[in-house]
């Protein structure tokens, strides 16, 4: 019987971790930096900030943050 491997799709959200990784600030700056992103998206304070939102916002190369988070 073949071995069924799950398949984890790539994550579309961006998380405090994940920028902390990223850009090497602290936990709080990180949230911070994603509380402004929500703000200039005119999100709500539970909602995701997407991978490409994010990128949009910093500058930062899309590929280049898929790439690293996917390590």
């Amino acid at each position: 019987m073949p071995i069924m491997q799950k398949i984890i799709p790539n994550r579309m959200v961006i998380f405090a971790r994940d920028v902390q990784n990223i850009t090497g600030r602290s936990e709080r700056a990180s949230r911070l930096l994603l509380q402004r992103i929500r703000q200039a998206l005119d999100k709500k304070a539970g909602q995701f900030i997407s991978i490409a939102e994010f990128c949009r916002y910093t500058g930062l190369s899309e590929e280049e943050v898929r790439s690293y988070l996917n390590r």
